[in-house]
């Protein structure tokens, strides 16, 4: 079976202590013909194409019929999708690390509701050492810009440590 895929290429984020300056580079994504993709990630797909459909009921039942190890189907499995999945998929859960600030959820929020997403689910840990992780769920089909704009927003966020995308589905 032929399919497209995009790869993600990494987002990567520096704090340097002495400016307390945060740099982040923002994500890339490119267009690669499946013949050229390692085997591995060739597998990772076609595991996740096993679980949707129910041939296979778990992760370790999928990698064991496509000959793949766990550990790689975990690296690889938020990296790749299908182009016409990508178009569906209009929910997408964010991880962040912010400060513990008072009202800094509330400002998180409050980007997320003006850039037209809706927030479906929210889970927050406790605060250890003065920062939270925070993960929520945005449903984005009346998203005013595009979903990396939501994303460069939250991280503009004085006490946004870190932002990014953890799945989509």
């Amino acid at each position: 079976m032929l399919f497209t895929a995009i790869i993600p290429y990494n987002v990567h984020y520096e704090n340097t202590k002495v400016f307390e300056e945060r740099t982040f580079v923002k994500e890339r994504y490119y267009l690669v013909r499946e013949d050229i993709l390692p085997d591995a990630v060739l597998k990772t797909m076609q595991v996740k194409q096993l679980l949707e459909a129910g041939d296979a009921k778990t992760v370790h039942e999928g990698v064991e019929q496509v000959g793949l190890s766990r550990s790689a189907f975990y690296k690889y499995k938020d990296g790749i999708h299908l182009i016409h999945q990508l178009e569906r998929e209009r929910i997408v859960t964010i991880s962040l690390d912010l400060e513990h600030e008072s009202g800094m959820l509330s400002k998180v929020l409050g980007v997320v509701a003006i850039q037209g997403a809706n927030v479906l689910t929210i889970n927050q840990s406790i605060p250890l050492q003065g920062r939270a992780n925070v993960v929520i769920s945005v449903e984005i089909s009346h998203l005013n810009e595009e979903l990396g704009d939501l994303l460069d927003g939250l991280k503009e966020i004085s006490g946004v440590k870190r932002a990014l995308i953890v799945g989509q589905g």
